[in-house]
């Protein structure tokens, strides 16, 4: 074999080996290329930005809510101050017709002891046109008990004094449950608030993934910024919505 065919058989043997065989394993490309994460965080932004004035818009309605309530509260805690005042106007009033009647019918006693029919007829009178005139039901009932038990005074029935503030004492139950709705308002508004520092710690997570140049480091604050977007929506949605508010119209709301 001459020289020349030889150096034309080594340099064949040469390109063969630099050929790359048909048997290597290509190298695979990365999951979440940086195309794909500019895509999710596109869509993040946008789903976060809308969960964001989500719960901006179901806070404001909790504190509009809050503001009804505590506004309501006090105009009916002043109605109760007024009917208390008018209750005791009106205890006070059949404390002193009792002490009347009670002078009335010591006059009867007399009477029926000298056996004077026609005063006791007039004292009688005296006493029915009083009642009508000038005691109230609650008083009516005390001095039917008293004489049903034998008592000497109409305000030892159990619960007589009571009865006086009832009304008084329910409009008064009503302005603190009033109070105590604002205030769950006030909560679940301060919640929604907190949902929403949330959202924007989110957006701000997201809209610096950009900035990084490393990709570990793209993908670890895309993840941070996942967590926070998932514990906000599951917090929110632990959230109760307003009262009235249409849960199948998510656009009518009712007070």
């Amino acid at each position: 074999m001459t020289n020349n065919e030889n150096d034309s058989a080594k340099s064949e043997t040469v390109k063969q080996s630099d050929t790359p065989s048909e048997n290597v394993i290509k190298e695979k490309k990365p999951f979440l290329t940086e195309k794909k994460i500019e895509t999710v965080v596109a869509v993040l932004l946008g789903i976060t930005t809308l969960l964001s004035a989500w719960a901006t818009w179901i806070g404001s309605l909790h504190g509009g809510l809050q503001s009804i309530n505590f506004t309501m509260s006090n105009n009916t805690a002043s109605q109760s101050s007024a009917e208390y005042n008018l209750c005791m106007q009106l205890y006070l009033s059949d404390s002193m017709s009792w002490d009347i009647l009670k002078s009335y019918y010591d006059d009867l006693e007399t009477a029926k002891a000298e056996g004077d029919q026609s005063k006791i007829d007039s004292i009688n009178g005296k006493i029915e046109k009083f009642k009508k005139e000038n005691i109230s039901d609650i008083l009516i009932e005390g001095m039917k008990w008293m004489e049903e038990n034998n008592e000497d005074n109409p305000f030892k029935m159990p619960g007589m004094t009571e009865k006086y503030f009832e009304s008084a004492l329910e409009t008064l139950k009503e302005s603190n449950k009033l109070l105590e709705e604002g205030k769950r308002d006030n909560t679940k508004g301060d919640s929604y608030n907190l949902v929403t520092v949330i959202y924007s710690l989110t957006l701000f997570l997201l809209g610096i993934v950009g900035t990084f140049k490393s990709m570990p480091n793209r993908i670890a604050v895309l993840v941070i910024a996942i967590v926070f977007l998932i514990f906000g929506i599951i917090y929110m949605c632990h959230i109760p919505l307003p009262t009235g508010f249409g849960q199948m119209n998510f656009f009518e709301f009712n007070q």
